[in-house]
């Protein structure tokens, strides 16, 4: 049955932030459908909200499989998945050990700190003229600095490691070179803060991972190093500096939203959970669950061994389960938008990235009454890298 669907090239048409009608017709159609990513083997692509939930839910479906196969990627060159390519109970015993990080109170004590940054940031745009390239100025150094604080990164080294993470998700020639360098400059130095924490324990989040390995955690080196690296670092940073430019776009575009969040600021948070569903931040659909066994999909039998594309952003705009999908409603609610994922491999992260993300937007909407954008819509340059999409350059005056 499978075999003579249509296999669509994939990833669909995009501009700026807009999500492809095709998904839509898809939902309607063929929610479970046939496609082609540049590199890797042809996979089913889910669109609707309630089969993207399942797949990435069900333990009938793997992402353990997915190792060493040609999994379905943008990239030429395989990346280690690390905790990505984990199921349960290994998954769970890592994500316990990170979570210890990321716990409510830990997360609002850190608010004070994030406010802090955010404003120092903003003085610096603000000394430096009446314009700014908010993606360059505010949105990546702002996740860095903040991921980096609580690795333990010294602040020297914050600046390649904004370019350690900028390549890895976004290198959009998709040549596998990069990672030949990238990654292994990146693990080698994460190997280098193990060995000084060995030396000298610390209280940072690293300091609490070299020790869980070291108390016998049954965590090994390289589980340490791939967690702390590519895990927390890669995901702990692009989200936040691909979505801020991202929401300032969409505000900025869509003038009587900015009128309205400046006129209820207690939206905010709301705010940010409907930017989260409406904007994609993925460029595709990626970390494909691999069937371990035959599951029906109505007309459609996913094979065991077939690899399922979960389509996060087609799922946060189906009708079925949004109203008017395709508009931002800042007061939206309940909201179960599906932007971090979901089920065991939902980003740890995703609290302080919500956190980040509301005091970023807070703080501007507060210091700059006559915020736009210095060279309108047409002078906002966009990156649709490997894995993340947004703008590479988008310059606010006030």
């Amino acid at each position: 049955m499978s075999t003579r669907r249509t296999v669509r090239a994939y990833p669909f048409d995009m501009q700026e932030i807009s999500v492809s009608e095709l998904y839509h017709q898809l939902q309607r159609e063929e929610p479970m459908s046939r496609v082609q990513l540049p590199f890797g083997e042809p996979a089913w692509l889910a669109t609707k909200y309630a089969d993207v939930k399942l797949v990435m839910t069900d333990q009938r479906f793997s992402r353990e499989l997915a190792q060493g196969l040609d999994q379905p990627r943008m990239r030429r060159q395989q990346m280690g998945d690390g905790i990505m390519g984990m199921d349960p109970p290994d998954h769970s015993r890592l994500r316990r050990l990170v979570s210890k990080a990321f716990t409510a109170r830990r997360l609002e004590q850190m608010r004070e700190g994030v406010r802090t940054l955010v404003n120092e940031l903003l003085d610096g745009m603000v000394e430096r003229g009446d314009a700014a390239d908010v993606v360059e100025e505010l949105a990546r150094p702002l996740p860095v600095t903040v991921i980096c604080d609580l690795l333990g990164v010294p602040q020297e080294d914050h600046k390649i490691f904004r370019e350690w993470t900028q390549a890895l998700v976004s290198d959009a020639t998709a040549k596998g070179d990069v990672l030949d360098v990238y990654g292994d400059q990146l693990d080698n130095y994460v190997a280098g803060l193990v060995a000084q924490r060995r030396e000298e324990p610390t209280d940072d989040l690293l300091g609490a991972l070299v020790y869980a390995r070291d108390a016998g955690d049954k965590l090994t080196e390289n589980e340490l190093i791939s967690i702390a690296g590519a895990g927390l670092l890669t995901g702990g940073v692009e989200t936040v500096s691909t979505a801020l430019p991202s929401f300032l776009f969409t505000l900025l575009t869509q003038p009587e939203l900015l009128a309205q969040l400046r006129a209820d600021p207690e939206l905010m948070p709301t705010a940010v959970e409907e930017l989260l569903r409406y904007v994609p931040i993925n460029t595709a659909a990626m970390f494909a669950r691999y069937a371990t066994e035959d599951v029906r999909f109505g007309d459609v039998v996913v094979r065991a061994g077939d690899p399922v594309l979960p389509a996060l952003h087609a799922a946060n705009r189906d009708p079925e389960v949004f109203a008017n999908p395709d508009t931002v409603d800042l007061t939206r609610s309940p909201n179960p938008h599906v932007a971090f994922g979901h089920g065991p491999h939902h980003c740890i992260g995703a609290q302080l990235a919500r956190l980040e993300l509301q005091e970023a937007l807070k703080a501007i909407l507060a210091r700059f009454p006559e915020l736009r954008l210095a060279d309108g819509r047409e002078g906002v340059k966009w990156e649709f890298g490997v894995i993340v999409r947004g703008p590479s350059l988008l310059r606010i005056a006030w």
